[in-house]
């Protein structure tokens, strides 16, 4: 694939991650509107994470012309912050209902091993790349 469909691809994937941030920033902010002035941190910052999670890696990738990592890690990736990203939502539903459920914690748990994966298989694929590189 050419360089200029990776770019793309990035750019379009830097938009989502804002688009995600913006409708999070949105919804916490109705939600806790109508939620008679109780709040969760969770709600609140869950737009943080697409915004650090996504966004900011994505931009420094494409503002410096670096490679843009594997198709399949950049899913993975993608599957973690959006799992991080809606646990954080839940929870601070959960709270602003003024209830607990321990089994919220699986969202972090998800979220961390498609976050481990993505950058497993981008580290492997680049190590496999080099290496062909570097035999011819």
């Amino acid at each position: 694939m050419c360089t200029s469909e990776n770019n793309k691809r990035l750019q379009k994937y830097l938009i989502e991650s804002l688009v995600a941030a913006l409708f999070c920033t949105l919804f916490a902010a109705v939600y806790e509107a109508f939620s008679f002035g109780v709040y969760s941190y969770f709600m609140l910052f869950a737009c943080v994470i697409p915004l650090s999670g996504c966004s900011l890696p994505y931009s420094i990738i494409t503002f410096k012309n670096r490679d843009i990592p594997h198709i399949t890690a950049l899913h993975l990736w993608n599957s973690g912050i959006a799992t991080l990203t809606v646990g954080s939502i839940i929870q601070g539903v959960i709270e602003i209902y003024g209830t607990t459920n321990h089994l919220t914690v699986i969202y972090a748990i998800a979220g961390g091993a498609f976050c481990i994966s993505g950058l497993t298989v981008g580290l492997i694929r680049k190590k496999i790349v080099m290496s062909n590189y570097q035999q011819r």
